[in-house]
Order: structure tokens, then sequence, then C-alpha cells
């Protein structure tokens, strides 16, 4: 049970999101008045070529449930921000209403405003070839169908998985039959290690990272001007069935030429950028080169808010770079699977110019303060956009934020670990909290002299000491309230979407508790499916409990007929281990099934002596040995653990 539900908040304390204060209207006046607003270029770009918007700008499933409704963004009206919006986020807000089909030259179209992504759409020979098929079934659907109704209907010939993210693969059962793509119709392009990202971030992972989700994108945040206006990327994450299909064509090469339905395809491998697994492509014959999400017109995160492997902006610098060399001469317009188009060869390379400097920037000043000894939090506080790049639009931080990626880069480097040994070990959130409110003369001291500074706009400080009060007394509702209030201002005065997201998202639980929603699976069949047996395996191991297995040892050969595969799983020391491959001549028991029917059992919709009992599992040797495996798994996590507030199940005994 969590603190945040178990824990009363008095009706008093449940009320609305409360207006800016005077310090945060100065703050985003200082922003308005900073930044060149005269110049609106960008909004030309996004509505040039436009053909059709979303229909009614809602999408809704086959049983009509709406997955997506831009009409819930019907209050960003206005060049004008309102005080409870940053004014730079507010214009990024207005530009990423652009939505539906748009030319951008002959042969390529796009569909934007569907989704938090776009979805490329390049004609061939005989078929179309589409470009990152959209985070759902439903919304990749409906945005094919805005294609064909302005454009011939041809076949589907190929889709192509730009990188390893959700938002650029989970709608391809909305646009293909698997079936085509067994017989060899359609063909699934992927840079190579795609699966292998997939398993890397969204399984071992994906729980936490779901959760995370919510306050990095806001998902669960009203609409409206005191609540969620945007995700730096796109509007937000549509809903709806995800699912994936596995590639048919990994691009192995650094640089790999294909002709897919006529159409050259120069392919660009870009691994270790924003996803582990991405690619670049150049379309010779269009003047098109399409940058994937390595260059949108904004920050973008070298560790999302959601959590993921630190990324590296040195090498990410780098692959801009040799774009720039290989295709610029022969680029006429810029496209990402995000926002919109750069239109013209010099504009083109100004604009990549830029954001390998960006980068480049961000890496090489941590690097120097590190290197002078330098501690993270000192180092995002110093560091900024250099002159050149600061007045930019296309550079400032909608999504990832200066100080988030500074920290990010002395992660890669040096690790969470400051060097002052005082870090090493210190006390855990819950019993840190009540010694420092001990310390502090107790949580009514601290509770008024955080009012005397929130009032002066000290909304950091504010929320940072109530943060401690309400780790130390989850129930005291005035410390709840006032570290609600602070983070709302926070939120408010954000450049960053995401950042206005999370501080957002986080006033809304302390005042309302966590959302509770039925128990399912971290990940969908397709997912699940995709994986290699080796990460299937690794994610059984990191389920068992210590405590559980303590006492026991077990050797367990698995042979698995559908996929023609063997494997030696170990219990040794309270930890699973396995061999691929392998098959020990004096293990106890030898398990044969299909991968799929462990599938099933992860995804609950079978269990292990069900399987046994209607022969999907055979079992030569000692059965018990597969009940203990299963029975020292700790059983699927809930996705609804407590973040703003300590966690009963986390809390420490008292010394």
């Amino acid at each position: 049970m969590s603190v945040a539900s178990a824990v009363p908040v008095p009706v008093s304390h449940l009320d609305a999101a409360r207006d800016a204060e005077p310090a945060t209207r100065a703050a985003n006046g200082a922003m308005a008045a900073r930044l060149p607003f005269h110049d609106t270029r960008a909004f030309d770009d996004a509505a040039r070529g436009l053909i059709a918007p979303v229909p009614e700008g809602v999408v809704r499933a086959a049983n009509g449930t709406v997955v997506w409704n831009l009409g819930e963004y019907g209050f960003i009206d206005g060049d004008v921000a309102p005080p409870t919006v940053n004014p730079s986020l507010w214009r990024m807000a207005r530009l990423n209403m652009a939505n539906g089909l748009f030319k951008v030259t002959e042969r390529c179209y796009q569909l934007r405003g569907f989704d938090i992504a776009n979805m490329t759409v390049l004609e061939g020979a005989s078929g179309v070839i589409l470009v990152d098929p959209l985070t759902t079934a439903e919304v990749a659907r409906a945005a094919l169908e805005l294609y064909f109704q302005h454009r011939p209907r041809k076949p589907v010939v190929a889709v192509i998985y730009t990188h390893s993210h959700i938002d650029h693969y989970g709608g391809v059962r909305g646009v293909v039959d698997e079936a085509d793509v067994k017989s060899g119709r359609v063909q699934v392009i992927a840079p190579t290690g795609f699966m292998e990202a997939i398993a890397g971030e969204n399984v071992l992972a994906g729980l936490p990272m779901m959760r995370r989700a919510q306050f990095q994108f806001g998902s669960l945040l009203p609409r409206g001007a005191r609540g969620q206006v945007d995700a730096g990327l796109g509007k937000g994450v549509a809903r709806g069935t995800a699912g994936l299909i596995a590639p048919t064509l990994s691009i192995t090469a650094p640089i790999e030429e294909h002709t897919i339905d006529g159409l050259r395809i120069v392919f660009q491998l870009a691994p270790e950028t924003e996803a582990p697994a991405e690619m670049h492509m150049h379309y010779p014959e269009l003047g098109v080169l399409n940058m994937a999400e390595n260059a949108c017109p904004l920050l973008h995160n070298f560790i999302p808010l959601r959590g993921a492997l630190a990324r590296d902006p040195r090498v990410w610098s780098r692959y801009i770079d040799d774009a720039i060399e290989l295709y610029g001469p022969g680029t006429e317009v810029l496209i990402g699977q995000h926002h919109w188009p750069v239109w013209g060869r010099a504009a083109v390379v100004d604009y990549l110019e830029a954001q390998r400097d960006l980068y480049k920037h961000l890496h090489d000043q941590t690097l120097r303060l590190m290197n002078r000894g330098w501690r993270p939090a000192e180092i995002a506080e110093t560091i900024d956009l250099p002159p050149g790049l600061a007045e930019r639009w296309s550079v400032r931080g909608y999504y990832g934020t200066v100080s988030h990626n500074v920290k990010a880069v002395y992660q890669r480097y040096l690790s969470w670990y400051d060097a002052n040994p005082a870090s090493l070990q210190p006390l855990p959130p819950v019993p840190a909290a009540r010694k420092t409110l001990d310390y502090m003369g107790g949580a009514a001291a601290v509770i008024a002299r955080a009012r005397a500074d929130f009032a002066r706009g000290e909304f950091r400080w504010v929320a940072q000491v109530m943060k401690e009060v309400v780790y130390a007394e989850p129930a005291n509702s005035e410390a709840r309230a006032l570290m609600a209030d602070a983070l709302e201002q926070l939120g408010y005065q954000a450049e960053s979407a995401t950042w206005r997201n999370a501080y957002l998202y986080g006033a809304q639980e302390l005042r309302h508790g966590m959302f509770k929603f039925p128990a399912r699976p971290a990940m969908g069949g397709d997912t699940l499916a995709g994986l290699s047996t080796d990460a299937f395996f690794d994610m059984m191991a990191i389920r068992i409990d210590p405590a559980k297995a303590a006492g026991h040892e077990f050797r367990i050969n698995w042979r698995f007929q559908d996929r023609g595969e063997t494997l030696e799983q170990t219990l040794k020391n309270c930890t699973l281990t396995h061999r691929m491959g392998g098959w020990a001549a004096a293990a106890p028991v030898s398990i044969s099934t299909d991968r799929s029917v462990l599938d099933k059992i992860v995804l609950r919709r079978l269990t292990a002596p069900e399987a046994v009992e209607q022969g999907l599992i055979r079992i030569d040797g000692d059965p018990s040995k597969l009940a203990l495996l299963f029975s020292l798994l700790d059983p699927p996590g809930d996705l609804m653990f407590d973040i703003v507030t300590p966690g009963e199940d986390r809390e420490p005994p008292r010394a």
C-alpha cells in the first residue's frame, strides 16, 4: 500500500492548482523579454505543405474509445503565454499543434500530430515505404488512412524503424499484416541491435520506466494552462494497442545502401546516440535527409526523466557532423521523426551545425569543470548555452535541460559518486529526513521558515526541505500542501515540458494520492515474443528472491522446440545463471516446451501447472524443480510505486 493512498489528506488541501505567484510571473516575464519572439519562421515551416489536418483532431479505437484527442489542447491559443506557463514552452506547445498530412517534397510525405512522433511516407515504384509507424496500431492506422484519402492507395512494401523507442515501432500492426511480412511481401528494416536494445531498455527495467514516464509526459495530468500543455517532442503519447513485428533486414554496416521499391536509401548507423540502436537515412533522389531523433529542434535528453543508460553526447555530435559531411551537399530538405522539416541546403547545414555544437559544448564544458574538481550540482548550476546557441530556438531545452544533461555527462564518466566519502553511504531517505527535522527544530519550525521562503519565491529550497518533512512525517498534510505548492510554481516556470510535467504531476500526487490501475503485465506479448531466449532468462533471473532461494541449488535443462534452442539453467548462491546452448548430463530435470508457452506464463495467460497438465510442458526427471523455480520468483511489481512519498514497504526499521 502506498503512503500517498494510505494517509488521508484533509479536504482543505485537496484544492485546485494555484495561480502563478509574483516570483513566477517575474521569472516568466524575464524569459519573454530575453528570447527573440519576433522570429516566427518556425511557425511557417511547421505549417508548410499541409494537405489536411487530423480529422476532427481525434482518433478512436474500433470500440469508440478515444485514443488521441487534440481537442484537449483547445486552450492553446494566442501568442501570449498565460502566467502559469513559461513563454518559451508556450511557443513550442503552439508549434506542436500543427497536425495532419504534409507534403515535404515529391514522393515524401509526413503524418504529424497523430502521436508524439511522426510517420514518414516514401512513395516507391509500386507501393509505399513507411518510416516509424507511431506508438499504437490505432493512430498508425488512422494516419495511413488520411494519407490514402489524398494519395493513390498502394500497398505498403516496407516499414523502417529508425530506432528502438516504442513511439517509433509500436503501431506497426496498424499498417501491415504480419502474414505479409512472413511471406516476404513486406520488409521490416531496422538498425543492428534493435531487438537487443528493446530488451535492454523496455524489459529488464521496464516497469519503473513506465511509472517514471508518468512524470515525464504528464499523461495523468489534466490538460490546461495549469496542467499539461506539451511533451516537448509533441503533445503526448498516444493511447491504444502497441505491438512489434521483428525486423527482416538489419542494417549492419556503418554506411549501407539499399534500393527499396525503386527508391535509393542510404542508411547511416548512429548507435549509442539518442537510442542504443538508431540510424539516419538519406534519400538521394529526393534530396531529403532524415535524422531520425538525433537533430530535433530542441535540446534532447542525455538521460530521460523516465530513466535509461546515459547517452554519449560526444558520439552524438560526431554522427551529426558525419551526416553534414556525407549528405549536406546533396540535401535540400531535412526531416526528423518528430517536429517539422528545414528547407534549403544552407539552412539545413546551419541547423545541423548548431545541433552538433550543442551536444559537444555541453559534453566538453562538463568535462572541463569535472577536471577542475567540480561536483555535479555545481557544474549544472554554472553551465548554460553560449552566445550563438542561447538565442536559437532550435536548441532550447523543451525536452532535455542543460542542468539534467550535465549531470548525465558526469554520471557517464564518473558515476553517481561525487568523491566525497560522506556521500558513500548516507542514511536512506526516511531516517535521514527524521534526523534532519530533529536538527532543524521539528516539522513546525521548518514549515514556518519554508512559508517565509515561499513568499520570497525560493521555490527550489521550499520543495527540497518540504521533501524532508514529508518523508519524516508522511501524514503531515501541511507539509504535503506546501511542497505541492512549491513544485507547482517550479512547473509554471519550467521551459522544459518534461520538467513542467514532473513538477506538476508530483504536486498532483501530493494533493490527491496516486491513481490506481488494474494489475497488468509490464510488457506486451509482441515485445515478449521478440525477446531472445537469452534476454528472457535474464528477465527471469532478476526476479529471484534471495530469502526464498537460500539453501536451494539446482540445475535444469531447457529445450525450446519452436526455436531449436537448448539452455542450461543453474541456481547457486541465491543466483540464477544460464548458458545458451548448454545441456548438463547430470541435471536432475530436463524440460521440453515451446518458448511461446513460457511467454504465456509470464503474461499470466497460463500457469506452469496448467501447462504441464495440458501437455504443453514435458518434464523428464524431478518435476519438483520446476515448481521450486517458480516459487522463488518475486511476483510482478506494482506499476504504481511511491515516488514523492516514502513508501511503507521501503521504510527501514527505526534504530
